[in-house]
C-alpha cells in the first residue's frame, strides 16, 4: 500500500527508544536504581566519576539486552565495544557517556504489528547498551538549577529503527508494540511517567520519491497521546516552513502538551560531533553462544511465537492472534477460555470485543478481569449450542461479570441466569413457525414488496419476528423460515 500524503508530502519517521533495564543496580556500579529516592542518595563514587574509580559491567544488563535481541529476531553480537560519547552537560559528571557505537550488542531485528487490519513491519537498526545521565532540576529553584545524579549510570537499552514509519498513527502503533515486547519479557517496567520508557521521534517530510528531508528529533515523549499530538504538529509545522520557502534546520525539539506545539531546544549534532572512541576502561563485551542459549532457555514464550501458535493451534486469524498477545494476561485468558469452551474463534471475538470494552471502561487489565475464564467459556458453550443469542449472552455476561463461580459449577450458574431471566433462545420449529405465520399474515403488503425484490421490507419482517419472540428466536432460523414461507406463497 502506498504511503498516505499530507498536502502532497510524504512523512518519514524513525524512532530511538531508551528503555531502562530492570536491574537492581546500575550498569557499571552497585548503586541502586530505585525510582523516587531523595536526590543524590543513589550516586556512588563510580557514578560521580571520582578519580581512581573504574566501571565494571553489570551482567544482568547484558542478559536483558540478549533477551531483547532474541525477542525481535535480531543478531546478538558475540563481541561488542563500549565507547565514550563526549559532550558537556551539567548532569553528565564524567564529561562523556559510556555507550556503544560501531559494534552494538544487538544488530537488526524487526517489530511487526497491525494498524487497523493492515500488517506493518518496522526494521530495527540496532539496540545498544549505555548509561543514563543525571537530571537537571529547574522547577524548585530561582535563577539557578539543581543536579540530581541518582539516574547517572542507570542501565539503558537504546533501540533504533530504520525510518520506516509514514504516519503518526503508525509511529504510535510501533511504540505500543515495542512497549508490549519489553514489558512482556520483563526487561523494563515500561513506566513512561517515571522515564523508564522514553521515545524520541525523528520526523521529516519529502515529496514522494524524493530524497529524505532534514529531520527534527522530538525528545522524551512520555505518553502515547502526546506522541501522536507532537508528531502531527511537527509534520504540519515542517510543511508550512517548506511551503513558505524556509529551510528545515536539523534540531532537537521538545513538545509542550499545554500548547500542543513543538519548540526547538538546540541544533542537532551528528555522530562526528560526539568524538566517539573505544572506552579504555572497559574490555570488549563477549557473548558466547552458550550464554545466548542459556538466556533463551529461561525466557517465557515470546508474543510473536505465541501468536503464531494461536494461529496454528486454534485456527484464528493472524490479526486476532497478535491482538490477543498484547499482554501475557490477555493471552493466557484467551487460551484458557478457548480450551474450556472449545470455541476458539468465538472466544477471540468476545475477548477482543465485549470483555475488552468492559475492562477498558473500568480501567482494568486482564490480570484483574472480574469475569472468570470458566464463566465466559460456559456462556460461549450456550451460544454455540443455540441456547443463547449473542444479545442474550451479553445479558448473562453482565449478570455474572463480577460473581465468582466454581469452575465445575460455571455452566450450571449460566443456566440458572438463563432460566431466571427467561433468555433461552427459541429453537422449537413449530413455536417459531407459528410466530412467523402471524407476522406474515399481518404484513401482506410487505410480503408483496419482498416478492418484488425489496430487501428492506424483508429486514423489517425479521425485526417484527424477533420482537414478537421477545428476542428469543434464533436469527438464522428466522431468516431461513421467512424466506422459505415467502417463496411458497
Amino acid at each position: 500500500m502506498s504511503s498516505p500524503l499530507i498536502h502532497g508530502y510524504e512523512v518519514v519517521i524513525g524512532f530511538e527508544t531508551h528503555t531502562q533495564l530492570s536491574t537492581q543496580s546500575k550498569i557499571f556500579s552497585r548503586a541502586a536504581t530505585a525510582f523516587g529516592a531523595e536526590a543524590n542518595t543513589q550516586a556512588c563514587a563510580v557514578d560521580l566519576a571520582l578519580p581512581g574509580t573504574l566501571p565494571v559491567m553489570n551482567r544482568h544488563a547484558v542478559e536483558r539486552a540478549i533477551q531483547f535481541g532474541l525477542a525481535v529476531g535480531g543478531h546478538v553480537s558475540p563481541l561488542s565495544i563500549f565507547a565514550r560519547k563526549n559532550y558537556f552537560y551539567p548532569d553528565l559528571p564524567k564529561g562523556y557517556q559510556i555507550s556503544q557505537f560501531e559494534i552494538p550488542v544487538v544488530q537488526g531485528g524487526e517489530v511487526s504489528f497491525f494498524l487497523g487490519t493492515e500488517k506493518k513491519v518496522v526494521r530495527l537498526v540496532r539496540a545498544h547498551l549505555e548509561e543514563d545521565a543525571g537530571k537537571s532540576l529547574h522547577e524548585d529553584f530561582i535563577n539557578q538549577s539543581g543536579i540530581d545524579l541518582n539516574r547517572a549510570g542507570t542501565p539503558l537499552l537504546e533501540i533504533v529503527t530504520e525510518p520506516d514509519m509514514r504516519s503518526s498513527a503508525e509511529a504510535v502503533a510501533y511504540a505500543k508494540e515495542l512497549h508490549k515486547i519489553v514489558t512482556w519479557i520483563g526487561i523494563c517496567d515500561g513506566n513512561m511517567q517515571e522515564g523508564s520508557f522514553r521515545c524520541d521521534a525523528n520526523v521529516s517530510i519529502r515529496r514522494p520519491g524524493g530524497p529524505l528531508g532534514t529531520r527534527r528529533e522530538i525528545k522524551n515523549l512520555n505518553s502515547f497521546k502526546f506522541m501522536q499530538q507532537a508528531i502531527d504538529f511537527e509534520i504540519l509545522w515542517q510543511i508550512e516552513q517548506l511551503e513558505e520557502g524556509h529551510p528545515i534546520i536539523q534540531s532537537t525539539v521538545l513538545f509542550n502538551p499545554d500548547t500542543g506545539e513543538t519548540k526547538a531546544m538546540r541544533t542537532k549534532e551528528d555522530s562526528a560531533d560526539y568524538r566517539y572512541f573505544p572506552d579504555p576502561d572497559l574490555p570488549p563485551l563477549q557473548v558466547d553462544r552458550a550464554w545466548v542459549e542459556d538466556v533463551r532457555s529461561q525466557m517465557a514464550e515470546l508474543p510473536r511465537t505465541m501468536a503464531a501458535r494461536f494461529v496454528g493451534d486454534y485456527g484464528i486469524p493472524e490479526y486476532d492472534a497478535i491482538t490477543l498477545t498484547q499482554s501475557q494476561a490477555m493471552a493466557h485468558y484467551f487460551e484458557s477460555v478457548a480450551k474450556l469452551s472449545g470455541q476458539a474463534k468465538m472466544a477471540s471475538n468476545w475477548i477482543m470485543g465485549e470483555v475488552s470494552r468492559k475492562l477498558n471502561a473500568s480501567h482494568l487489565g486482564f490480570e484483574a478481569c472480574p469475569l472468570q475464564e470458566a464463566t465466559l467459556a460456559a456462556i460461549l458453550k450456550r451460544v454455540a449450542d443455540a441456547s443463547l443469542s449473542n444479545n442474550a449472552a451479553k445479558v448473562v455476561l453482565e449478570e455474572l461479570w463480577d460473581k465468582p463461580l466454581d469452575a465445575d459449577a460455571a455452566l450450571a450458574g449460566v443456566d440458572a441466569v438463563i432460566e431466571e431471566k427467561g433468555l433461552k433462545q427459541i429453537n422449537d420449529t413449530k413455536a417459531l413457525e407459528k410466530i412467523v405465520d402471524t407476522v406474515l399474515a399481518a404484513n401482506a403488503d410487505q410480503v408483496e414488496q419482498i416478492k418484488a425484490g425489496k430487501d428492506k421490507a424483508f429486514n423489517a419482517l425479521i425485526g417484527q419476528v424477533m420482537k414478537a419472540s421477545q428476542g428469543k428466536a434464533n436469527p438464522k432460523d428466522v431468516n431461513d423460515l421467512l424466506r422459505a414461507k415467502i417463496a411458497a406463497l
